[in-house]
């Protein structure tokens, strides 16, 4: 943090009143304006991260059988995250964060520890910090030979300041405890702690909402069981609740289950996605609803809550292409064909599928309804994920290459995009005239539509040599630099597993 406050210091931009800061901070070079920020969030990160040790630290001095002499209630708080709000002046879930990343750094080296395996992390009611979990019993009482928590990783990587505190939580709280189900505890562990470090390895290029949806992801991926579980008890919340408020104004909460809220994303989606990005490269049936779209004068709210009442008032007796146009909505799900077979003793399929857009795990239940609905389209790909090529007799990729694509890329493939692959464009990695690129998926990659006119436009090229990774180039980068784009999907792991150190990933 020293160091940091030092290299601050040393702008003379910034070395100014308060007051002169806006006029002051607006002659810095773009240069220095890139690395002020930098230094600022790292600085930020350092400051969140001591923040969260110390809350962990009031926490544990405010233990509920402490009661009245702990830290929080001599302070007169009822909870030691009320005790951190009211110092802190932020929100009610910054301090509870706060607490739960403070509490899962102490472990009993620290004094703070406490004896026995530490609670799941999604029951509210339990503690939540790490502690050394014992062998075996007998171990547990001799308190010798103690073995490191699975969620390790997570401890270290925030300590040395590879996570931040928001991605650390994001990555606890999405993967959960290691479930067993009468397998052998240590392997569960293992494969949790292995999956830890795979989503701290990939958190610098993920934002933490997309890192908790991963980590939820892989959490169901490693327990299908729980999957189908954790599925049913989100389809048991739903509901659907109008009134009217003083001013006659009728208003609606809805909470959706996972299927039916793929289902509405993509309804909705479908009306405004010429407004939102959508692909340029459309059949010229097409082009006039979409040109109509973008010069309608209603908010993109106000063309989705018409839909809705459209959708509604037509039910089963219009024909989709009356209600939605060109483009129909629908949930595309991509399952790993290897991994469909086994079943519960109900008959469940124990399998995990992802929605097409977004990567959003769903259970075998729903993977089985889909297939008996609609039937499946099988995509083989190589170690890499490519699949097959299909030469050079047109112009445009396939709407079936365009599917392969969607399974290898999962969304735009540009450094911390997150536009799905339904809103995305198939690039050319070399230029279809200039270059003689082919139509073929290892030589295409998905781009949304601001990415593929900016590398365009601007001088950004994406180039790959034989079967190697895809690599971005900034204009002027020199051949050897530049930044590998990795696929978004969250199922990739299927051709792209962990290093030959982490084998035992797959079999858990």
């Amino acid at each position: 943090m020293r160091e940091r406050l030092e290299s601050l210091a040393r702008v003379v931009e910034l070395s100014v009143a308060a007051h002169d800061l806006p006029a002051s901070t607006s002659r810095l070079s773009d240069a220095s304006l890139i690395a002020g920020l930098r230094d600022l969030a790292a600085l930020a990160n350092d400051v969140a991260r001591l923040q969260s040790v110390l809350a962990g630290v009031a926490a544990h001095r405010s233990r509920r059988e402490d009661g009245h002499s702990g830290l929080a209630a001599t302070q007169g708080h009822a909870t030691p995250a009320a005790l951190v709000q009211a110092i802190t002046g932020g929100t009610r879930a910054e301090a509870q964060r706060q607490v739960r990343v403070g509490q899962a750094l102490l472990d009993d080296d620290s004094g703070c520890g406490a004896p026995g395996r530490s609670a799941g992390i999604d029951d509210p009611a339990a503690g939540d910090h790490p502690t050394m979990v014992p062998e075996s019993d007998h171990e547990s009482t001799s308190g010798s030979s103690l073995r490191t928590p699975w969620h390790d990783p997570l401890r270290r990587a925030l300590l040395e300041g590879r996570i931040t505190t928001a991605q650390h939580d994001a990555i606890r709280r999405g993967l959960g405890a290691p479930t067993t189900d009468g397998a052998d505890a240590l392997a569960a562990e293992g494969a949790w702690s292995v999956a830890a470090e795979m989503l701290v390895d990939e958190a610098a290029g993920t934002t933490v909402e997309d890192l908790a949806a991963r980590a939820r992801t892989m959490r169901d991926m490693l327990d299908p069981a729980g999957a189908e579980e954790r599925f049913a008890r989100r389809y048991d919340a739903r509901s659907w609740r109008t009134w009217i408020d003083e001013n006659g104004q009728h208003h609606a909460r809805v909470v959706f289950d996972d299927e039916a809220a793929l289902w509405v994303r993509s309804l909705l989606a479908s009306a405004v996605r010429p407004r939102r990005g959508g692909p340029r490269f459309v059949t010229e049936e097409e082009q006039t609803p979409s040109a109509a779209l973008r010069d309608d004068p209603r908010t993109n709210e106000q063309i989705e809550y018409d839909l809705i009442i459209d959708v509604l008032r037509a039910g089963s007796l219009a024909q989709a292409s009356d209600v939605f146009g060109a483009r129909q909505p629908g949930v595309r799900m991509v399952v790993v064909k290897d991994l469909v077979g086994p079943r519960d003793p109900f008959g469940r399929l124990l399998a995990v599928g992802h929605a097409e857009d977004g990567g959003q795990s769903l259970p075998g239940t729903v993977i089985d309804r889909a297939l008996c609905m609609h039937g499946s389209t099988e995509v083989t790909v190589d170690g890499r994920g490519n699949p097959l090529d299909v030469g050079r007799e047109q112009r445009l990729f396939t709407p079936k290459q365009r599917l392969a694509l969607a399974v290898r890329d999962g969304g735009c493939v540009w450094h911390g995009c997150r536009q799905p692959a339904s809103y995305c464009e198939a690039h050319h990695i070399d230029h279809y005239v200039a270059d003689g690129g082919r139509t073929d998926i290892d030589r295409g990659v998905l781009l949304c539509r601001f990415h593929h006119m900016l590398l365009h436009n601007r001088g950004w090229r994406i180039e790959r040599f034989g079967s190697g990774p895809l690599m971005l180039r900034a204009p002027g980068d020199p051949r050897g630099g530049g930044t590998v784009l990795t696929s978004k999907a969250t199922w990739r792991w299927a051709w792209d597993p962990p290093p030959l150190d982490r084998k035992g990933w797959r079999a858990a």
